[in-house]
């Protein structure tokens, strides 16, 4: 069989074509990184005090002195209570008094989600992450039906949409009900543009794009949230600004092609074809008369069988793949969700504190390109998950006078799993076949979604232990890096296009597993940065 890289390379690595597919695919992943945190600002809760009558008639004096003081969690000192006032004839059913020198407004403030309703705050994300959940398990099947494209664009359509109508809820309900619906396109779009590059790109521009591309421009998203915010201080406000930006996304549908994978994977050969002409086209070069006609005749015979999310568990070898990938996902979104979202309960600025949590990924997704092109996948996710669950074990056993020190590692322990977090996309998407990848990755981020809707609750366990949280992620951060180390090795692979290619789990080798072709082998061995012995070694390891 003809591989497809070997198919389309002469179109080389890093022409118009590959330039423009790579940088257009990042932008759309913008939106995500600040749509996905916006929670952080939009449902902060500053500090309060029940409100005193104006009608009782108290001194200034006795005004201060009419709410009880209680023991604070995080820094141990009496501060006035939040949700209680001595008895003024009556019980504390005049409301809250917020404090507005952060926020002009949050949804807590204007609907009074705290005290006995402060469970709906963290719910608040969960139905995010429940939305999440849903479009992860929507969108993969999707796409891999209806195309890489098509999905891409209609869930970032749906993220902007429903995002500007959330400027207008009149209640929490019809906030969250909105909320879920941002969160079924969130994470649609963030998987769907991921794919598509992949399978267009060619591998070396892969790995950048896999890795530091789509991660970078995530981040930039994300960075670009707590800048707003500091000047739009009302929720309402700072989400019309954050709408924005998507609708300049349309012109962008006539400048991204479809995958010719995905084509190929379809039996639509002749539209495969076309993309790849024009994509010669746009590079100055000449293509040869026949592309795709003998790569397509093994794709056609499986995608005849109509695969679908069950095939994931078909099989022994791709049944634990996929288990131990589920676990691992699992972690990782608990981990960097509940630190991500716990930015605003350190000590400082929330604005900064959220901006440094945005900054620091900036190394981590450098640090993934960097480990991805040079090092085995499977020793690059298990270490920087164990270094990552060490560093939010050794936050807890710092002093309450050394804040800055427990910051600091709080916030290597995020760059930690971030990076992880960046491999393990990656990862996932070389040991999937194309039939299955977009519903594999999709059904990952949809196993993962349990540990996101649960991330929130962790985050509220510092009402009891300030230190619960943080035992609670590191320990489990540390048995998943362990767990990952049983995953095959995927390093210097061609990606699989059909489920014979998969690389085979521990104990689950009855054949041997897909190697390069002919032509790859020369060139990898050219570049020195792949060997047949060595890609043997590390799958036997």
């Amino acid at each position: 069989m003809t591989d497809y890289e070997v198919a389309t390379a002469f179109l080389g690595e890093w022409g118009h074509f590959q330039q423009q597919v790579f940088f257009l695919l990042c932008l759309t992943v913008i939106p995500n990184g600040f749509n996905g945190m916006f929670i952080v600002f939009v449902a902060d809760t500053p500090p309060h005090r029940c409100v005193i009558p104006a009608n009782v008639n108290l001194t200034a004096a006795w005004r201060n002195h009419s709410i009880p003081l209680e023991l604070d969690r995080n820094s141990g000192a009496l501060v006035p209570s939040k949700c209680s006032r001595y008895r003024l004839g009556d019980s504390c059913l005049d409301g809250w008094e917020y404090d507005q020198s952060v926020y002009i407004s949050t949804i807590i403030t204007e609907w009074d989600l705290v005290c006995d309703d402060r469970w709906k705050n963290p719910l608040t994300s969960s139905i995010f992450f429940c939305g999440v959940l849903t479009g992860s398990f929507v969108s993969g099947q999707l796409s891999d039906r209806y195309g890489r494209k098509i999905v891409l664009f209609v869930t970032m359509a749906v993220q902007t949409v429903f995002t500007f109508i959330m400027v207008f809820a009149p209640s929490w309900p019809v906030f969250c009900a909105l909320f879920f619906i941002v969160g079924m396109g969130q994470i649609s779009n963030y998987v769907a543009a991921f794919v598509l590059g992949s399978e267009i790109l060619s591998p070396k521009v892969r790995t950048i794009y896999s890795t530091a591309g789509v991660s970078l421009f995530f981040a930039a998203g994300y960075m670009f949230l707590p800048l707003l915010a500091y000047f739009l201080r009302d929720w309402r406000m700072l989400l019309l600004g954050l709408t924005l930006p998507g609708f300049l996304y349309v012109p962008l549908w006539w400048f991204i092609p479809e995958s010719p994978r995905w084509l190929l994977s379809r039996g639509r050969v002749e539209e495969a074809e076309a993309i790849v002409r024009d994509a010669a086209k746009k590079n100055k070069i000449q293509p040869p008369p026949v592309i795709f006609s003998p790569l397509q005749k093994e794709l056609q015979c499986e995608t005849s069988k109509a695969l679908n999310i069950c095939d994931l568990l078909r099989s022994p070898n791709i049944r634990w793949i996929s288990l131990t990938l589920w676990l691992v996902w699992n972690t990782l979104t608990i981990a960097y969700f509940s630190l991500s979202l716990n930015t605003a309960n350190l000590h400082g600025n929330a604005y900064f504190n959220c901006f440094v949590s945005a900054l620091v990924e900036i190394p981590a997704y450098t640090l993934s390109w960097v480990m991805f092109r040079w090092w085995s996948r499977r020793l690059s996710l298990s270490s920087t998950l164990f270094m990552g669950g060490v560093f939010l074990l050794l936050v807890q056993l710092m002093p309450s006078n050394l804040v800055y020190l427990s910051i600091t590692l709080e916030m290597m322990g995020k760059c930690a799993v971030t990076t992880a977090f960046t491999i393990v996309y990656a990862y996932t998407a070389e040991l999937y076949p194309t039939v299955l990848r977009n519903t594999a990755l999709g059904a990952c981020s949809m196993a993962s979604r349990i540990g996101s809707i649960i991330a929130p609750y962790f985050i509220y366990l510092r009402s009891y232990s300030v230190s619960l949280p943080y035992i609670l992620m590191g320990s489990i951060t540390v048995a998943s890096g362990l767990l990952s180390l049983l995953l095959p090795e995927s390093y210097g692979m061609p990606l699989p296009d059909t489920i014979s290619h998969m690389q085979h789990f521990p104990g689950c080798c009855k054949k041997t597993p897909y190697k390069l072709t002919n032509t790859e082998e020369k060139d990898k061995v050219a570049e020195g940065t792949f060997s047949l012995e060595q890609g043997a070694s590390l799958l036997s390891a």
